[in-house]
């Protein structure tokens, strides 16, 4: 277990998560700010990459495992993202569909906040999205983020909020 919270507790992926990690990332809804929705073959190299980040960064996007039944619900975690130019610590998260709205993205996006400052010691922490992304930017906020740019990547405009250490 990398870290726990009230409802939850978020631990490394494995290659067994793929069937269930696949219910997200493999959703076309799910994944609407995303070029496509993934195959089988890219959830697990979503996987794998995530492997490597954590054997390189000692981070990456981990499991989040709801504590009262072992329910998986999806990934949240910190990656290195080139963000406008810059490789910045970013908060991502992939939540099944079935379990949005019950403040699980928030929840576990909230300690992987507090991880990135308190044990990782970066002085700020972003999330980026497409600027139409308005459920991403809402967890943002309810985290403590603030708005403070925007930018255009492969075509598509993005907003970048940040959290920064006071």
């Amino acid at each position: 277990m990398i870290l726990e919270t009230p409802r939850l507790y978020l631990r490394l992926l494995t290659p067994e998560d793929a069937s269930e990690l696949s219910l997200v990332l493999s959703d076309k809804e799910s994944m609407k700010h995303y070029p496509h929705p993934f195959s089988q073959e890219e959830v697990m190299a979503w996987i794998e990459r995530n492997l490597q980040r954590y054997q390189n960064e000692g981070f990456g996007l981990w499991a989040v495992i709801r504590k009262a039944d072992n329910q998986f619900l999806g990934d949240c975690g910190i990656t290195l993202q080139n963000i406008d130019g810059d490789i910045l610590p970013e908060i991502g998260f992939h939540i099944i569909k079935k379990y949005c709205n019950a403040g699980y993205a928030t929840e576990a996006a909230e300690a992987c906040k507090r991880y990135a400052i308190e044990q990782l010691g970066y002085q700020s922490v972003y999330s980026y999205s497409e600027v139409g992304n308005k459920a991403s930017q809402k967890v943002a906020s309810k985290i403590g983020m603030r708005p403070v740019k925007t930018f255009c990547k492969d075509g598509i405009e993005k907003v970048v909020y940040v959290y920064r250490r006071e």
